[in-house]
């Protein structure tokens, strides 16, 4: 008897095993990765296969087997290595195997994909021309087939040739009428964009190094670290030609979809076989994607961070572009991962090179590379030699003593104007607060701080302030404490006031909007990227998404609007969220023949994120940043595990979070080697949703397996009331 292990596709955690099914003898061909359709309990549900096996009776079992009611596909789904994979993530974020194993589908649970074919007419056997002197058109036919092999529906359409055409034909047993699946090419349109400058002494050098590694076929890892405009992208072309040369296939991941089609364009001036998948394409689109990685026909997978998790195998070269970029996390659902930590692992399931490139790199990354588990290359010259832009601070402070309530200064007003007059181009970025609202003093830019860790606290929509590091929680003030002042503001604002005082101060400029609301569809992003970078607009504003990876030559004047936002957020990463949008911002300016000028306009002009990004110094950043990490506890010196515990009783779901500390402090804390802490509970950054009041628990730790081990043998992991993220982007 033949029987499989299957784990079921259902979303509850409290479901982490594999269930025994019989396999009916018409599937007996069945293996490890196939999907199918399975009985549990009264419905019926899809599955992954996990193995198979037989077995001489059921002794082994104290009840009746069910069987398998069907297959799903026409192969199996997941490969050895993507089963490696999918088991990798489960063990290391702590959720169901099932979960992890979703990752790696196209759609929704036991959906069969919709498969689309085109008609292809053959010529199959030997005409005499004489027998069809009055059938011109069924010659003609004939003729066109001799001469193609093949034509299509469409072919025939252009040709005037009709189905009784071709049916009359296959009657007599000339042609034959087959049927072929299309593969749908979401960017086919995308047209190719070659490099015309020769490489820098830099990207060879680069290159070089890294191609020693490729020519090993051995896991290895790096930092690019390149300023603005220094060429990152065609390190990453000339290193996938390296890898495609040595018949291995390449994976480029970038952050945001709105960057997809510029890294396509680039890369198609190279290659011939490259396939693009994100969430912005339909589920079938998304699957014929597999089905061409499946058939060989792709070398080179790009994309946001989902295109980890496809059927691509023999890889040699994983690049992660603006691998600081928050965007890699995954936040909504379990598992959270994070896709440079999953890529990182995935190249050493296919010994490859992984590649981590940025402008401005993570404090952890940076520190890896100083202690040499990564191997650091630096690009800090432009390519052609090209001057970063200069940065100038606008203190709006100033501003508000002058009178100016406005969101843009005056000096920022000047150079749009002038920047317009000589028919240049302006990118706009606005650092939009997140949900919460910050209290901030308007005269000396000071935020309502902790007065136990010093981080900026949060006012919640009970009217409390709340630092959402150790839990303390006070009165909104009424007078500055540091400077007396009564300009105490609740700040909030957006880009649509931002596009009512651009067109209020500039009416005959051309002002395009960029963010989540204005690019719906799957292809918003690019369509606003390409009608600024033909020229139709004069300014493009928008949120973050206007700042990275943009290379648009006609760009000489760059605005950062609050720049120093960010660090008012209760997060340890505000600061280095703070440089990172400067230097990234300021770095599509100027990116041609032309000199970039950049305003950045805060209210904190002193703080050090903001003089050191004016500055273009990310060294002179992160020797600032790193001790101050340290003294507090942080990333890289830990590793954080966040936990969210919702219920619909506030204080029972505020004693299950207290319980969970307890037992951390008693069996961990001071218990097991290493350095442990826990924080909390405290109310989580969204108090409340669909009436499940939700509260915090913080750990940070030097032994990550530690904090897991205890997460398991406590079952917490299979609770659907806690919510697991490790290595969270934020603390609240």
């Amino acid at each position: 008897m033949i029987i499989a292990e299957v784990c079921v596709n259902v979303t509850t955690n409290t479901i982490d095993k594999n269930f025994t099914y019989a396999v009916p003898e018409k599937f007996k061909t069945l293996s490890a990765g196939w999907r199918v359709i399975i009985p549990f309990g009264r419905q019926k549900l899809d599955g992954f296969v996990i193995n198979v096996r037989t077995i001489d009776d059921t002794a082994e079992f104290d009840f009746a087997l069910k069987e398998i009611i069907d297959v799903i596909d026409e192969e199996a789904w997941f490969t050895p290595v993507m089963m490696s994979e999918a088991r990798w993530l489960a063990e290391f974020y702590l959720c169901p195997l099932a979960q992890a194993m979703g990752l790696f589908m196209p759609g929704r649970r036991g959906r069969k994909l919709k498969i689309i074919y085109e008609k292809i007419i053959k010529l199959v056997g030997a005409f005499d021309e004489k027998e069809f002197s009055r059938a011109k058109t069924q010659l003609k036919l004939l003729q066109l087939l001799s001469e193609r092999g093949t034509m299509t529906a469409t072919e025939l359409a252009a040709e005037k040739i009709s189905s009784t055409i071709v049916n009359a034909l296959a009657e007599k047993n000339l042609v034959e009428i087959i049927k072929r699946r299309i593969l749908r090419n979401s960017y086919s349109h995308v047209k190719s964009v070659a490099m015309t400058f020769d490489l820098t002494d830099e990207q060879r050098a680069a290159i070089a190094t890294v191609k020693n590694s490729l020519t090993q076929k051995k896991f290895r890892g790096f930092l690019l670290h390149g300023v603005t405009g220094s060429g990152k992208t065609q390190v990453y072309i000339e290193l996938a030609k390296i890898t495609r040369q040595l018949g291995r296939r390449v994976i480029i991941l970038v952050p945001e979809i709105a960057l997809t089609s510029q890294t396509v364009a680039n890369f198609k001036a190279h290659f011939d076989d490259v396939a693009v998948i994100h969430s912005k394409l339909s589920i079938d689109e998304r699957a014929d994607v597999f089905d061409k990685i499946r058939g060989e026909e792709i070398g080179t997978m790009i994309g946001a961070r989902s295109a980890l998790f496809t059927p691509i195998d023999n890889v040699g070269l994983i690049v992660v572009d603006e691998e600081q970029d928050s965007s890699y996390k995954q936040e909504k659902n379990s598992p959270r991962y994070n896709a440079g930590t999953v890529a990182e692992e995935f190249a050493k399931f296919h010994d490859a090179v992984i590649v981590f490139g940025s402008a401005t790199p993570s404090l952890e990354k940076f520190y890896r590379a100083q202690q040499g588990e990564l191997t650091l290359l630096k690009m800090p010259h432009r390519v052609l030699n090209n001057p970063l832009p200069q940065i100038k601070c606008v203190d709006m402070r100033g501003e508000l003593r002058e009178g100016n309530f406005g969101v843009l200064s005056r000096e920022l007003i000047e150079l749009l104007k002038k920047t317009v007059a000589d028919g240049q181009q302006a990118i706009l970025l606005l650092n939009r607060r997140g949900w919460s609202t910050v209290v901030m003093c308007r005269s000396c830019g000071a935020t309502a701080a902790c007065p136990d860790c010093k981080m900026p606290m949060t006012y919640h929509a009970d009217g409390k302030l709340r630092c959402h590091h150790c839990g303390i929680e006070s009165e909104p003030p009424k007078i500055c404490p540091v400077c007396k002042s009564h300009k105490i503001k609740f700040l909030g604002s957006g880009t649509e006031k931002l596009e009512h005082a651009l067109k209020t101060s500039l009416p005959n400029a051309r002002v395009l909007r960029m963010d989540r609301d204005s690019t719906g569809g799957k292809f918003g992003h690019k369509k606003i990227l390409e009608a600024f970078a033909a020229h139709e607009y004069d300014i493009l504003f928008g949120t973050q998404m206007v700042a990275r990876g943009h290379d648009i030559g006609g760009v000489t004047a760059v605005g950062v609007l609050s720049a120093d936002a960010a660090l008012t957020f209760s997060n340890f990463r505000a600061a280095e969220t703070c440089f990172e949008l400067i230097t990234q911002a300021a770095g599509r300016a100027g990116r041609a023949n032309l000199p970039g000028k950049v305003i950045v306009q805060a209210y904190n002009v002193d703080a050090p994120a903001v003089r050191f990004g004016c500055n273009h110094d990310y060294e002179k950043f992160y020797e600032y940043e790193l001790p101050q990490r340290k003294e507090i506890f942080f990333p890289p010196f830990c590793r954080l595990i966040k936990l969210i515990v919702t219920g619909r009783n506030e204080d029972k779901t505020v004693a299950r979070a207290v319980e969970i500390v307890k037992t951390f402090k008693a069996e961990v804390v001071g218990k097991i080697s290493g350095r442990h802490e826990i924080f909390g509970p405290i109310p989580a950054a969204i108090a409340q949703l669909r009436d499940m009041f939700r509260f915090t628990v913080l750990i940070k730790t030097d032994n990550l397996s530690v904090v897991r081990r205890f997460l398991r043998e406590h079952e917490l992991h299979l609770r659907d009331d806690i919510q697991i993220d490790i290595d969270p982007t934020t603390t609240d």
